[in-house]
């Protein structure tokens, strides 16, 4: 049965935000070692998961398992949404290995997304100074992570939209001027290191919003350490683009996912 998944909540009673779908691999292919893991984007404060469901049940008739993660959004902040998603993806983790798969993951985000996937990717669990305290496999992290529009770091730059840095003020807690090393665990610059999986930085050409030539220095710090990740420009696509797969630049990035995934991927 086509789109067939399972909703799996954190707590209960239900705590809103904390729930991921789980939509399983078709059953005439065989299943790829690589299970992936969604994160919405939405400014911090709004998305889905569901956004994310058209990209899963198509890498499903290729054989993966996949999982789609909501957060909190409301009254809370980027270090409790970035515990949400190491609590779900901790989650996800323990389901693939009751299932006999390698519990191998990759991630993908989308702009708030992207941020939150990268810290996860990225960063220790905890070294943000999120709360893991009810993780089972914090020793387990995701081996490649693609990211499209993707924060290089947490603070203020030229020429962003003044309600943008509010919104983000909002999520860090305090604003900058109260406590700007807050922003600083919050930037996923600081973690660049060669301990990192490969990621793949996926950036429309029209990007009002994150600087991409900022995700390129990352890209080329990670190939100085060796570490094989990819970065590249969609041409005549905005800021979070790649939900749906109607448009050839949509389509042109789900084969380079495919092939990112399979570490297959060369752009540059």
């Amino acid at each position: 049965m086509k789109n067939q998944f399972q909703s799996f909540y954190l707590d209960s009673p239900l705590v809103e935000g904390r729930v991921f779908d789980l939509f399983d691999a078709a059953e005439n292919v065989p299943t790829q070692d690589v299970a992936v893991f969604f994160v919405h984007g939405g400014g911090w404060n709004s998305g889905s998961r569901t956004l994310f469901h058209k990209l899963m049940e198509e890498l499903g008739n290729l054989g993966y398992i996949t999982a789609t993660t909501d957060y909190r959004l409301g009254g809370v902040t980027a270090f409790e949404q970035l515990a949400d998603i190491r609590e779900t993806f901790d989650c996800f983790v323990e389901l693939l290995k009751k299932r006999g798969h390698s519990g191998k993951v990759a991630v993908h985000g989308s702009s708030a997304g992207a941020h939150l996937a990268s810290l996860l990717s990225c960063a220790k669990p905890g070294e943000c100074g999120e709360d893991i305290s009810r993780l089972k496999y914090p020793e387990i992290r995701p081996v490649r992570a693609s990211l499209q529009a993707t924060p290089y770091n947490f603070k203020h730059w030229e020429g962003m939209m003044p309600p943008f840095w509010s919104q983000m003020q909002r999520v860090a807690g305090k604003s900058y001027a109260e406590d700007p090393e807050r922003y600083e665990r919050l930037s996923l610059c600081n973690y660049i290191n060669a301990d990192n999986p490969p990621l793949f930085f996926m950036e429309a050409e029209l990007e009002h919003l994150f600087p991409s030539e900022l995700t390129f220095q990352l890209a080329e710090k990670h190939r100085q350490m060796n570490i094989a990740t990819q970065w590249k420009v969609y041409p005549r696509v905005e800021h979070g683009f790649f939900y749906a797969l109607d448009r050839k630049m949509q389509q042109a990035a789900f084969k380079d996912l495919c092939s990112f995934l399979q570490g297959e991927l060369t752009t540059f």
